[in-house]
């Protein structure tokens, strides 16, 4: 292990500190089975859970996510994920909250249309204020403006996700100039959410500053979610890795690996 991994500073939300900065989803798998061995693979501790697509004690006759993914190893993250509306989004966080025993954790999220699943932001911003008023810690999904991410942070959500590209799309981080200034003006942690399609994007993101990347369908729907859960683990460490060592400059011309200086003849 290098000093620079030794003293980088580990993962912090909501006053909790985590070694993984990958946070994976659990939707689009085959089964619970394998939804728990990609989430071993992928090294994560934070799970989010889609609270309307997913039981989780809603109903006893299904079989429940938390018997495979328990809350005692890892961080549950209640999303939102389906909802159209601040009223809906709001709800379901406290149906979460009941669930789960008063947890307050959860991930915001509130979609504008079903083609694109872009954001609703004047509809999030209405559920964010509602949430935090309530007491809940919020970490919210939202779009690649700057401006907007610093109005979440500045109203108190814990942490702010900006999408990479449309969620499930694959595309990768298409605008990685906003999702840097958006890092560079941050006081909370900013991870990269939706989008992700390999390991290289994860790097990426990383590379740029984010705190964490969460994905979901990179790995279950890849044609071996196991492997590719791996994969990212190791995209998110080398990337953080990178960051901290520094990338050089870029340059428009060759510049020799080695420099003519003191030449012998």
């Amino acid at each position: 292990m290098s000093d620079y991994q030794v003293n980088d500073k580990p993962l912090m939300i909501a006053s909790k500190t985590y070694t993984s900065r990958l946070l994976v989803g659990t939707g689009k798998y085959k089964d619970l089975a394998e939804t728990h061995l990609a989430i071993v693979a992928s090294g994560a501790q934070i799970v989010t859970v889609a609270i309307r697509r997913t039981n989780i004690g809603q109903d006893p006759k299904q079989p429940n996510l938390l018997e495979v993914i328990s809350p005692n190893k890892y961080t549950i993250l209640p999303n939102t994920a389906g909802c159209y509306s601040a009223v809906e989004a709001v709800r379901t966080c406290r149906l979460a909250r009941e669930l789960l025993n008063g947890h307050t954790l959860v991930k915001l999220e509130v979609l504008g249309d079903d083609k694109t699943l872009f954001p609703d932001i004047v509809a999030t911003l209405e559920a964010a204020q509602i949430l935090i008023k309530e007491g809940f810690e919020v970490m919210v999904y939202t779009n690649d403006d700057p401006i907007m991410a610093k109005r979440f942070e500045e109203m108190g959500c814990v942490a702010v996700m900006p999408l990479a590209a449309p969620i499930g799309s694959g595309l990768g981080i298409r605008n990685p100039l906003n999702i840097l200034t958006i890092i560079e003006n941050a006081r909370v942690p900013i991870l990269v959410d939706a989008g992700v399609g390999t390991a290289s994007d994860a790097a990426i993101a990383m590379e740029l500053g984010c705190d964490g990347v969460l994905m979901n369908t990179a790995i279950a729907s890849a044609k071996h979610p196991i492997l590719m859960a791996q994969a990212m683990k190791k995209a998110i460490e080398a990337g953080r890795e990178a960051f901290l060592a520094g990338r050089i400059p870029r340059k428009r011309y060759a510049s020799a690996s080695s420099p003519l200086d003191g030449l012998f003849f």
